[in-house]
This record gives C-alpha cells, structure tokens and sequence, in this order.
C-alpha cells in the first residue's frame, strides 16, 4: 500500500447552532459535540483507508470553550499516524461568532479508528506521513498515546470484568 500524507485525509463539518442543539444556558451539548466529532472523524479514517471503519476509542474530549447558540462549530480532522489496521485521527472544533467573526478552537480529541471488511474483520491500512510541523507534532507523539490508550483499554476490561452486567454490583 502506498503511503499517504495527513492531509489528504482531511474532513470538515460546519454547522450553525440552533435552538434545538442546546442546553438550558444556551450553548451546544456535549453530546452534540461529541456526536460532531465521531462523525467527522471517520469520515476521515475512512478517506485515508478508502475502507469501512469502527470507532476503537475515544480520547478525552477536552471542551475549552462554550458554543452559543448562534454561533457556527467547525469541526476538523485529519489522520494523524498508523499502525496494521488502525488510525489515529486529531479532531479540533472551533466555534464563530458569526456576527463578530470572533473565533476560538472550543474542543480537541484524538479517536482511533479500525478498517474493517465485510465480516467487520480489521484489515491492513496505508501508512500516514506528516508534512507540516503541526502534523509532525502531533505524528511523534502517536506511539506514547498508543500506549496509554493499551493501558487504559485494560483497566476499563477489569472495570467491566469487576462489575459485570447486575447490580447491585457488590454481589
């Protein structure tokens, strides 16, 4: 497979945020958010693999600032290093002020993404190089992220093993 740059996976969304995307106080939901950014963000693995994906994780998504409604949310994402089958994408989302022009990057998050085939099984992926320095920074420092993702992937499977699907969990 031929290796690919970050860029040629890039993705964006702009929405206007209306009434029924917010909360009580008058900004976008979390969920709402989040919803944004997966979506975006396979758009991207799949760009980058040109194959059907599934979201292995989600980093924390960091939420900066509030969107208002009103306002625009642009959501970005770009494939930002590989590894057999799965993708690392960086996802920023900027909120405008659409009257003002006034602009401020409101969330970032890291996702990982699998190829899959029919049968859902993980497939091979094109290796993804970097170009600018923004995207060299962020490929150097996908292996340690990896690895954290590995650890708390095992934690949350304890978690899972240790409370199982009853409650009360203390049985």
């Amino acid at each position: 497979m031929e290796k690919k740059p970050c860029s040629s996976s890039l993705a964006v969304k702009t929405s206007h945020v209306l009434p029924p995307d917010t909360n009580y106080h008058g900004t976008l939901f979390g969920g709402t958010l989040m919803a944004h950014i997966d979506d975006v963000a396979a758009i991207s693995a799949v760009r980058h693999c040109r194959k059907p994906v599934v979201t292995a994780s989600t980093d924390s998504v960091d939420f900066i600032k509030p969107v208002k409604q009103g306002n625009s949310i642009c959501v970005e994402a770009f494939v930002t290093w590989t590894h057999n089958t799965s993708m690392e994408v960086f996802v920023k989302a900027v909120t405008e002020d659409l009257l003002t022009g006034e602009r401020n990057v409101c969330a970032t998050a890291f996702l990982t993404f699998v190829a899959v085939d029919e049968n859902l099984r993980p497939v091979p992926v094109p290796e993804v190089y970097p170009e600018t320095e923004s995207e060299k920074f962020l490929h150097e420092g996908a292996q340690l992220r990896a690895e954290r993702r590995r650890e708390r992937r095992a934690y949350s499977k304890d978690f899972a093993n240790r409370f199982g699907t009853t409650y009360p969990w203390n049985k």
